[in-house]
């Protein structure tokens, strides 16, 4: 009995299961059992779960062909010893107790210690493994190297020095309030790994001052921190009467106040979320004004025009506020004065105006027409449509067909020209049929030394990207492009048809960026 609320005590102690205590005890008097009538010997231990009685046994099996004496049986011999005995039986002779000496008594202990250290180590991942994302409290336990174990009751945890806050610091005993930001199982037991520095950490913390967030009725959508120095939160109220900013900073400011204390001073900007990307940019950017938002989707840029006198203050302390915003938002930003953006819009005016007075002959008024409604290219000119182009002021189908016209030749005369310097270079004919090139990025290739089919195949598909600029095809296209020019070298291995199918893709992205340049 003795045993038993030995066994009970651990258990309860540790927050394991009885029968594994009892389980790591019978493999203890297992063991000593085998040390003392021989390890070749299968000795088997079984603790009584009601009167805590030692049941110690060997088993000899039944076999056909003995290989093992001390384990193994033939079946005449125990059938004499056991009638009805067969194949895969087990003979089971009791042993007496054994009298634990102090070398088996410490064997036994660390047989014990060890399986219940893992029993422990099993409840601790179990009961940690689904708690990613939650905020602990703990007590500072001890600090080595700057990093912190924390005991959190019923397991420890770890808080890096690169997860801590910085200029913060823990001594022993200090009570810590963290994020769980990973679990995981190891061969030295299970590893929680805590932040103060993790962007959800903040979140969390909102949701525990703010009840409107912890019931659902206002979301945080996005945050972003330079931790210890400044935040950004987005947040969004899903009922239309109440204000989420309003309802995080709390009257006087309390909520937020709760928060920034949490994390040594860090302050928090909170701002409105919006669905629409230059809204959110323009509000992630505050307190700066912004003037005016240009989108890029394609490129996922947006540039942004702000007043001469706010430059400074959308950019932030060494950049921190446009850094932020950008993270909040997942948009790059480029920030330009009003003043820059108007110098580089009149630079760009009198460009493309020069452009088209050059290729299509017409005078300054003309071409600064073309510029206004928007065009940017002679090949917008050439493809757009009569029609479109009659309803400009001042224009009739007939001055529009004229342009267009105008702007063919131009095009086709620009390619007369690109074809004979692309021959020149000695660019093969082969890659402008496989990949569909203008005769104006052949000779792109053709000065960068790529004359030959086995030249592209070289390329690395940022290389060819960066060599065509921005009317050149996208790294995917350009990636396509390079595998069907490798298609030659793998003829014969049965990757041919699969590199060849390749080509029509990358011919097809290649023409339409032709198109739209």
């Amino acid at each position: 009995m003795e045993l038993l609320q030995v066994a009970d005590a651990v258990a309860r102690e540790k927050n394991i299961d009885r029968d594994e205590v009892l389980e790591a005890m019978e493999q203890a008097i297992q063991k000593a059992g085998r040390s003392k009538y021989g390890h070749e010997h299968d000795i088997r231990a079984r603790i009584d779960r009601k009167t805590g009685d030692i049941h110690l046994t060997r088993h000899l099996e039944v076999v056909e062909t003995v290989e093992n004496e001390a384990t193994q049986v033939t079946l005449p011999y125990a059938q004499r010893r056991k009638p009805g005995a067969k194949l895969g039986d087990f003979l089971v002779d009791p042993l007496p107790p054994i009298d634990f000496g102090r070398i088996a008594a410490q064997t036994a202990k660390q047989v014990i210690v060890q399986k219940v250290r893992d029993a422990e180590r099993k409840r601790q991942f179990n009961e940690y493994k689904d708690r990613n994302g939650e905020i602990v409290n703990g007590l500072v336990k001890r600090v080595e190297y700057g990093n912190v174990t924390v005991d959190l009751g019923r397991a420890e945890a770890i808080l890096r020095r690169d997860e801590l806050l910085p200029r913060e610091h823990f001594k022993n005993g200090d009570r810590v309030r963290a994020y769980i930001f990973d679990v995981r199982e190891e061969p030295r037991g299970p590893q929680i790994f805590l932040s103060r520095t993790h962007p959800m950490f903040m979140a969390k913390l909102f949701a525990q001052e703010v009840p409107e967030i912890y019931d659902g009725i206002i979301e945080i959508r996005a945050v972003a921190r330079d931790p210890g120095s400044r935040a950004k939160i987005a947040v969004h109220s899903n009922d239309s009467s109440i204000d989420p900013v309003g309802a995080c900073v709390g009257m006087r400011g309390s909520r937020v106040q709760a928060v920034v204390g949490e994390l040594q001073g860090e302050k928090i900007d909170i701002i409105p979320w919006a669905s629409e990307a230059a809204t959110f940019v323009v509000n992630a950017l505050a307190p700066a004004e912004v003037a005016k938002v240009v989108l890029d989707d394609d490129n996922h840029r947006i540039e942004v025009v702000v007043p001469d006198d706010q430059l400074s203050l959308a950019i932030g302390r060494r950049g921190q506020n446009v850094r932020l915003a950008s993270m909040l938002t997942g948009w790059d930003i480029d920030i330009l004065t009003e003043q820059e953006e108007s110098e580089r819009r009149s630079e760009e005016i009198h460009s493309r105006s020069g452009l088209f007075m050059k290729a299509l002959d017409v005078d300054d008024v003309i071409a600064h027409l073309l510029v206004a409604e928007g065009f940017t290219s002679v090949e917008e000119i050439a493809y757009v449509e009569t029609e479109e182009l009659a309803e400009i002021e001042g224009f009739d189908e007939s001055v529009a067909d004229e342009l267009k016209q105008r702007a063919l030749a131009f095009l086709e005369e620009q390619d007369t020209v690109a074809n004979e310097r692309r021959l020149e270079l000695g660019v093969e004919d082969i890659i402008a049929e496989l990949t569909g090139f203008t005769a104006v990025q052949l000779v792109k290739l053709g000065e960068n030394g790529v004359k030959t089919l086995d030249d592209l195949a070289d390329l690395a598909g940022d290389e060819l990207v960066e060599i065509l600029g921005k009317d050149g095809p996208s790294e995917e296209e350009a990636n396509a492009i390079i595998m069907a020019a490798r298609a030659h070298w793998f003829e014969g291995e049965g990757q041919g048809g699969e590199a060849a199918a390749v080509a029509p893709v990358a011919e097809g992205s290649a023409e339409g960026q032709g198109a739209q340049a």
